[in-house]
Order: structure tokens, then C-alpha cells, then sequence
């Protein structure tokens, strides 16, 4: 199959890249960059043998968009291009409405218009809000008490899909709502290297281990939750990259599909730091700091549609999540 991948050079989208590409698959990716590095492309082809063909590009530039269209026979996208910081959308509302809903529109338009009609979406366990149970299931309803932009954008892009679907009896869209992605690929050449300081917890802590930022700083200690910190669902990046190698093959009925794409099991950030340093035997410095604008105390996923319907579920650990994070480290930090 040949298939565009938007937001291909990020953490998330070089991983499904990877698989792609060992599957068999001919990739395209289209990124702009904003939040990824060029260096992602050597080290895709340095694990697979293969070089994906790349455009930087935006989304917001429709003819350019159009153009890639015209350039290719496209089976199926998978889009994960977007801006993705809960507290920068807070921060900068119109920034993120502007990008993630145009950029998504631009690129509907262009399947439309050139009869693409199967499409995978990066969607996000903020979906659910927080009006709901912790423990979420995807017949929950969505959109109610989304505490920050960030999270409407997606459930909006979700809605528009679902919109598609019903005008067009042949369109197929899987929506993959992501918990907490954690690790980097075994091999320590991909991960996730966000500029500045990292809005999440992993690449925070990377930071911290490798000495580039002094201490690790945990947003509220207070929440209601067994230790005071937020609790999340962390999965590892490669369980979450098969899981869309996984849906691919609920393309093949047309209509709209959400999956949890999670473990199941909540893991707090205390327990975290705690589990990062009996892996690695160093202590890792933090201080509690204020909670932040738009975080939930505690979300999790309950994978069990994704098992049954797509024959996937986690398999790796927070263990190996830290574990090939030290890889990356060692390979990138010079850490000592």
C-alpha cells in the first residue's frame, strides 16, 4: 500500500513510520517541523534500509497539500500532524483551533477531491473530558468538560469525521484515542526531543537524567489520588505504533470507529519517578510544583475493544519504557 503520513517525523508518527515500512508498505510523509527534526528520516532508514519519501510541508497551504495529491496514488492516510500541548492550548487558543481544524479540513478536501477515502486519525483520551468515570470505554460520551483546547480540537476533528462518514457511504475513518505515550524505540535512534522544556512527563525526565534540566517538576501534589500526583495510562510508544497497524484493517468497513489505545492500568507520576530511578540506580531530582491549567487528576484506558475487534493490546512494560529511554539517552545525551 502506499500511504501518507502526516506528522511522520514526530515521536509518534516515525515509530508507525517504522512499522510501515517492515511491513512492506511505500511511505510518504508530510511534516512541517515545528516539533521534529530532519534527523528522524536517517534514522528511519538507518532500521528499516528504507528512505520514505518526505515533503515539508503544512497543512495550512492547501496548494501544496493538493499538489502531493496530484503527485500520488494514495491508499489510506494516517494524520497525526497537529499541535499537541494541553498547556500551551490554554495559553494560545486561536494558534491551535487555526492549525489542527484547518489543517484537518485541507486535508479532507484533498481526499475528497481525489477519492482517497480510508484515513486514520491520531486522536486523544482528552476526548472524554472530565465529566466521565477514570476508566474509560469508548461507548462514554465525548466532548463534555474538555478542559483545554488542545482536547476540543480533537474531539471536534472527530466529529467532523463522523460528519464524512455518514455523507459519503464509502469513507472509513478510525479514530485511535491515545493515552500517555512513553519510551522510544528499542533500537535508541527514535524518540521524542521536544525544544524547551518538555510538556510531557518522559522527555521531561530525560532532560533531568541527561543534566540539561536541573530537576524534574511535578504539576500538584494534591489531587485525589493515592500519592497526591495525577495518574495516567502510559503506554510505549511501540505498543501504541502497532495499534495502528492494527486498525488498518477496520478500514475495510466503511464509517466512523474510535479505540482506546492504552494498558489498562494507571500509573501515577510519583510511581513513575520512582520506577525511572530503580531502572536506572540514579536519584532523580524534582520538586512539586502548582498544578497545571487543563490536567485531569487521573485517566485511564480500557483496551478491551481494541483487543477484540483489531487482535492488539499492550505488551510492553513501564520497565521497558525506561529502558529504551536510557538507550536513547546514552545514544543522544553522552549521558554520564
Amino acid at each position: 500500500m502506499k500511504i501518507l503520513v502526516t506528522g511522520g517525523t514526530g515521536y509518534i508518527g516515525s515509530h508507525v513510520v517504522v512499522e510501515l515500512l517492515q511491513k512492506g508498505d511505500e511511505v510518504i510523509i508530510l511534516d512541517n517541523l515545528i516539533n521534529s527534526k530532519t534527523t528522524s528520516l536517517a534514522n528511519i532508514e538507518k532500521i528499516t534500509g528504507k528512505m520514505p519519501t518526505f515533503y515539508q510541508e503544512n497543512l495550512i497551504n492547501y496548494g501544496a497539500i493538493e499538489k502531493i495529491f496530484k503527485d500520488h496514488d494514495f491508499d489510506l492516510v494516517i494524520h497525526f500532524a497537529g499541535l499537541k500541548s494541553v498547556s500551551e492550548s490554554v495559553e494560545k487558543p486561536i494558534t491551535y483551533y487555526q492549525n489542527n481544524l484547518t489543517g484537518t479540513i485541507n486535508l479532507l478536501k484533498c481526499m475528497r477531491d481525489f477519492h482517497v477515502k480510508k484515513l486514520i486519525f491520531s486522536s486523544s483520551a482528552t476526548v472524554y473530558g472530565d465529566s466521565n468515570e477514570p476508566k474509560c470505554v469508548e461507548t462514554m460520551p465525548t466532548g463534555k468538560g474538555i478542559t483545554n483546547p488542545y482536547g476540543k480540537t480533537k474531539f471536534m476533528i472527530e466529529e467532523i469525521l463522523k460528519d464524512v462518514c455518514t455523507s459519503d457511504s464509502e469513507f472509513s475513518a478510525v479514530a485511535l484515542r491515545y493515552f500517555n505515550p512513553v519510551g522510544n524505540h528499542s533500537s535508541g535512534l527514535l524518540g521524542e526531543e521536544p525544544n524547551g522544556i518538555p510538556n510531557n512527563l518522559m522527555p521531561y525526565v530525560m532532560k533531568v537524567a541527561s543534566g540539561e534540566l536541573p530537576e524534574l517538576s511535578i504539576y500538584g501534589n494534591d489531587y485525589d489520588t493515592p500519592d497526591g500526583t495525577c495518574r495516567r495510562d502510559f503506554i510505549h510508544v511501540t505498543d501504541l505504533a502497532k495499534g495502528h497497524l492494527a486498525a488498518i484493517s477496520a478500514l475495510n468497513t466503511p464509517g466512523f470507529k474510535a479505540y482506546n489505545l492504552g494498558t489498562g492500568t494507571p500509573t501515577s507520576v510519583l510511581e513513575m519517578v520512582n520506577a525511572f530511578e530503580k531502572v536506572s540506580g540514579r536519584p532523580l531530582p524534582y520538586k512539586f510544583a502548582p498544578r497545571r491549567a487543563g490536567d485531569l487528576a487521573e485517566i485511564w484506558a480500557d483496551p478491551s475493544k481494541a483487543k477484540n475487534e483489531l487482535n492488539w493490546q499492550a505488551e510492553l512494560t513501564i520497565e521497558d519504557a525506561i529502558k529504551d529511554t536510557l538507550t536513547f539517552l546514552e545514544n543522544h545525551r553522552d549521558m554520564v
